[in-house]
């Protein structure tokens, strides 16, 4: 069992310290437990009570109401929440608690009920990928273990794969064709994915070559397949200050338009280059893509 500061509180639950403090004072709502020199701190209940009391106070409970609830009854109100796929703060609330305690029954409802309810394009944009920008920090401050990483990029990519598989392809005139892939030191597949996803739905060819392919091989690639355009996604926060610089690599080994697409490209002011396409959303991505 993983057990939590008060920051790592914070940083997970998105309410400011503070309030916790303030809520346990005046309310006696999930009082933290103590190391023997005295140092706060809370267990996985804990942070799932919080989860579970911010949910209901996000969606117009007041705190003194909910301090009067049994936690069972917390749970059925938040349990009832739950069916509201478009309330992006409730689903990210379940989505980071099942995270947490590895409960891929609970990640997988979410994710299924999102999709069936918004569609996979919605889903990613208003959930997904927030979701995933926030784990990734949670991961680099060490609030998180790389495993929950793992566990939620793998349920998500699952997921996105069977979106892949149920599009029926439309036939399309002018289709173009596309390689997909991962530049080196960028290990993120979810993005890729999506953008397979996103180009089947609009009838065009793509070829998914995933992570870490070597630059020589990219001509070879091309020569053979004939791409009208190389897309990439770029996420990984260690790639921020050299994200041109990485782009750069990519082009001096392409003789195709590069599309670029990902969390970096809306954080990162990106070089203007010929070739080159930087889109910094889904909205960007989707619009691109069907106007081709």
């Amino acid at each position: 069992m993983k057990n939590f500061s008060i920051s790592d509180i914070e940083a997970l639950i998105g309410i400011k310290a503070h309030t916790v403090r303030a809520w346990e004072m005046r309310y006696n709502i999930v009082p933290p437990k103590r190391t023997a020199t005295n140092i706060r701190y809370y267990s996985e209940d804990d942070l799932k009570k919080l989860l579970n009391v911010v949910a209901l106070n996000e969606n117009g409970y007041k705190i003194s109401k909910i301090a009067k609830m049994s936690q069972t009854h917390i749970a059925n109100l938040v349990k009832q929440l739950k069916t509201d796929w478009e309330n992006d703060s409730i689903q990210m609330l379940h989505l980071s608690n099942s995270t947490i305690a590895y409960d891929e029954k609970q990640f997988s409802e979410v994710l299924t009920g999102c999709v069936a309810e918004m569609g996979l394009i919605k889903t990613m944009d208003v959930l997904l990928y927030p979701f995933m920008k926030k784990v990734g920090m949670l991961w680099q401050t060490g609030t998180i273990d790389p495993s929950h990483e793992h566990f939620a990029s793998s349920l998500i990519r699952e997921r996105i794969i069977v979106e892949i598989d149920k599009v029926e392809m439309p036939v399309k005139k002018d289709a173009k064709r596309f390689i997909l892939f991962l530049p080196e030191a960028e290990m993120h597949e979810t993005g890729l994915l999506f953008t397979r996803y996103l180009l089947k739905k609009c009838g065009h060819e793509t070829l998914y070559l995933g992570q870490e392919i070597p630059y020589t091989d990219l001509k070879k690639v091309i020569a053979s397949y004939k791409p009208d355009y190389a897309f990439i996604t770029l996420t990984s926060l260690n790639l921020g200050k050299d994200i041109n610089k990485v782009i750069g690599k990519v082009m001096d080994n392409l003789n195709v338009p590069l599309i670029v697409a990902g969390s970096l490209i809306s954080e990162f002011d990106i070089l203007v280059k010929d070739q080159l396409t930087p889109l910094k959303n889904v909205c960007d991505m989707v619009e691109f893509l069907e106007d081709l």
